[in-house]
């Protein structure tokens, strides 16, 4: 039976993402000083293999070549972020400004293209000069990512009008500081909730430093990986145990920026670990600054029940393995594996979840465009005698998940577009090189880029706006 075509409206950006640190390399080049990502691959054990992003697939070199891919791809948008200590080495004063020179190139390079340029300031390669201050946990980091975001919009906000301040900052706070099975490997659970907060306002002076030195044109926004929590069960302690996680995963950022207070049901969980005294007079105010779009990164949903004492031990919750949780005051919180197919990283398979979490932010900012700003799939991809790379379970994924962005606009979602994680094969933070998200097929030992399968699928449907069936023939 064949499929129903499944056509967005006219407008809609198909675009692609990446981060910084997992692409550039040149980690030494123009300037470029440490960032906590440097320092935490370069730390025996932390990361698969012990691989570091110095080299990373070159982009730094190859930015012509990967933009030529993205426009013979037909991308309209891409996502990328600036690495905060190649613009600004010590994390404070002047700018580099041989640093900026190359956003500045990328930039005109994508526009040359007819690519729309789209730039996250901070996807968590924080200054390690700004870590040994203290990092995330002190406030004083705030105020230098303000002042990081001004040279940024003042150097780039002429061409640039789509402006992310923050990806993931959940990552940043409770994978950092509390399980530390990211960057900077803290595990303290007070430094967490100080870093979230932080974070916050960050979030808060970003976005008024970006708008004092940007046209009004330009749009500003936040990208959260705000997780999709159930409960395992209607048992009224799992409902509890799914309210605590969902505080925890989504109202500590959400509910500052969007409704300027945190959850009280927050406030008191966290009450034995911290007075939140750390939130001071008119920060919430300044969190709660006005957004033009709302980014959303979704892989998989969140399964979640109470924990009997005897049963509390590791944790199923998608986001690699430590002695020590990422989530404060929840030692009673059971995470469960989800059922259905999986992917490498071992993330159930949901598109049912996209366009919950679509159709929840429409009911929490109603009249906030959305944006899909990250969302893909990896899988063990291999290069085939023919030399091409067959990746049809992506194919599948992409299909499933953009039908589930499709039924949310049905439904009265403003979703403004798409970007695909990730354009090509990178480094993948902790898993080093050992799991593929791309596009595009990376040779590491060559850097040679080639497109998947699921490349010239995607390149399809945002040639004509329309979902080219999942499975050949169908």
């Amino acid at each position: 039976m064949p499929e129903t075509s499944v056509t967005f409206p006219p407008g809609f950006l198909w675009g692609a993402a990446t981060s910084a640190y997992q692409i550039e390399g040149a980690v030494r080049e123009d300037g470029r000083t440490p960032s906590i990502w440097d320092t935490f691959s370069h730390t025996p054990g932390k990361t698969l293999g012990g691989d570091t992003g110095d080299i990373a697939v070159d982009h730094y070199h190859r930015y012509r070549e990967d933009v030529a891919l993205m426009a013979e791809l037909g991308l309209k948008a891409y996502r990328f972020s600036v690495s905060w200590s190649r613009v600004q080495p010590t994390g404070r004063g002047p700018a580099v400004q041989v640093g900026l020179d190359f956003y500045r190139r990328l930039v005109d390079e994508l526009l040359a293209h007819g690519i729309k340029p789209a730039i996250t300031l901070y996807h968590w390669d924080l200054p390690q000069e700004l870590e040994d201050a203290g990092g995330w946990p002190e406030r004083d980091t705030a105020y230098r990512f303000a002042e990081y975001a001004q040279i940024v919009g003042e150097a780039l906000g002429d061409r640039v009008e789509q402006w992310i301040t923050l990806n993931e900052p959940w990552c940043s706070a409770f994978l950092g500081y509390g399980s530390g099975v990211h960057a900077p490997g803290r595990t303290d659970h007070a430094a967490a909730l100080r870093a979230a907060h932080h974070l916050n306002l960050a979030h808060g002076l970003g976005a008024l430093a970006l708008r004092s030195v940007m046209p009004a044109r330009n749009a500003v926004a936040v990208s959260l990986n705000s997780s999709v929590v159930r409960p395992l069960s209607q048992d009224p302690a799992d409902l509890v145990a799914g309210r605590r996680i969902d505080d925890l995963a989504n109202g500590v950022f959400h509910s500052p920026m969007l409704h300027g207070a945190y959850p009280e049901s927050l406030l008191e969980a966290t009450s034995s670990l911290t007075d939140w005294s750390h939130v001071q007079d008119g920060d919430l105010t300044t969190a709660n600054q006005p957004l033009d779009a709302l980014g959303l990164n979704y892989y998989t949903p969140t399964l979640v029940s109470s924990a009997a004492s005897e049963l509390r031990g590791p944790r199923a919750d998608g986001h690699g393995t430590s002695d020590h949780s990422p989530w404060p005051c929840a030692d009673d919180v059971a995470f469960h594996q989800t059922p259905g197919d999986r992917t490498e990283m071992g993330w159930t398979i949901d598109p049912t979840g996209l366009h919950e979490l679509i159709m929840r932010y429409t009911r929490e900012a109603p009249g906030l465009p959305l944006y899909v700003t990250e969302n893909g799939a990896a899988y063990n991809d291999k290069v085939d005698d023919d030399g091409r790379v067959h990746d049809p379970e992506r194919i599948a994924y992409l299909h499933g998940h953009l039908s589930a962005v499709h039924r949310a606009i049905e439904d009265g979602a403003d979703v403004r577009g798409y970007y695909l994680w990730s354009l090509m094969d990178n480094f993948e933070w902790a898993y080093g090189y050992g799991k593929r998200f791309g596009a595009v097929y990376v040779d590491y030992a060559t850097l040679a880029r080639t497109p998947k399968s699921s490349a010239h699928w995607y390149a399809k449907a945002a040639r004509t706006g329309t979902l080219p069936p999942a499975a050949p023939g169908a």
